[in-house]
């Protein structure tokens, strides 16, 4: 699951590749014997994965305004999303980035560098041969080094930030928001067309502090709250009115300011996030 997510984005799509990989899986259990079950599953999973992903990029072009990953927030039921263990590698910040490589970069990258795979074993999911994969590999690396966020904080100093931010954005407080913003953040909202949402990424701390401000004025006095959730395996927000959800947002952090806010309000990607219980 985790690998399908990290090439994907989605839950539902991750679960279909997952599914169909373990159809193949049987059938191919029938005809040879498999010694390697858990890396003959990694390879297939990549395969489909990258086919997925690319009649998806056709979709993504068209989409209404930026299109965001659907966000994995913690819980501890039984939904498809709690069986996907994420860390920092993969969180909403990353997977934005992964978005602009190739599949074949995407899938030489996360199977290498995230999940520790050989470049032979790449090879057989890429369809390429090790050499090529590690030259893919290392494209990727530096593409994602001059665009990936930049995250050298501790897990301890990323929630107070957060936690921070949250009180600032309960207060509908500009002031307390530039302080905390990056000079240089960036605010991506994924409404998708079902919701309001900018239709282009918010730059800078000025007008960052200005859209939350706005935007959280208008909700506190509708009787929103806001909630710390963990999203993608890092500290993040969710906020909503009564038992509706209106948003999850993935946040990223460095030297103790705000660099990027992943804001996901599709309703359609939102309908895993336990809002209405205490799981969160």
């Amino acid at each position: 699951m985790a690998v399908a997510y990290g090439m994907l984005g989605t839950v539902d799509d991750a679960e279909d590749v997952v599914q169909e990989s373990w159809l193949r899986l049987s059938e191919a259990a029938e005809r040879e014997e498999i010694r390697d079950v858990t890396g003959w599953l990694v390879v297939a999973v990549a395969r489909l994965a990258m086919d997925h992903l690319k009649s998806a990029r056709v979709r993504r072009e068209r989409y209404v305004g930026p299109w965001l990953p659907e966000p994995v927030v913690a819980g501890d039921g039984a939904d498809p999303a709690d069986r996907i263990t994420l860390d920092e590698s993969l969180s909403m910040a990353m997977l934005v980035v992964l978005e602009s490589l190739t599949p074949a970069e995407r899938t030489s990258f996360l199977l290498h560098d995230v999940f520790g795979l050989t470049f032979p074993e790449v090879a057989r999911a890429v369809g390429r041969t090790p050499a090529a994969c590690r030259q893919l590999a290392a494209r990727a690396r530096g593409h994602l080094a001059a665009r990936a966020p930049r995250v050298q904080v501790s897990e301890a100093e990323h929630r107070r930030v957060v936690a921070a931010f949250a009180t600032a954005v309960e207060g509908a407080d500009y002031d307390a928001l530039l302080e905390l913003l990056d000079p240089e953040v960036v605010l991506r909202a994924d409404g998708g067309g079902r919701v309001l949402a900018a239709r282009r990424p918010v730059l800078g701390s000025a007008k960052t502090a200005l859209f939350i401000s706005r935007l959280a004025g208008r909700y506190l006095r509708a009787g929103c709250r806001v909630r710390p959730v963990t999203v993608n395996g890092s500290p993040g927000l969710a906020y909503g009115c009564g038992d509706d959800l209106s948003g999850v947002a993935g946040v990223t952090v460095s030297d103790g300011r705000v660099t990027s806010i992943d804001l996901v309000r599709n309703p359609e990607k939102l309908r895993r996030v336990p809002w209405d219980t205490d799981r969160v």
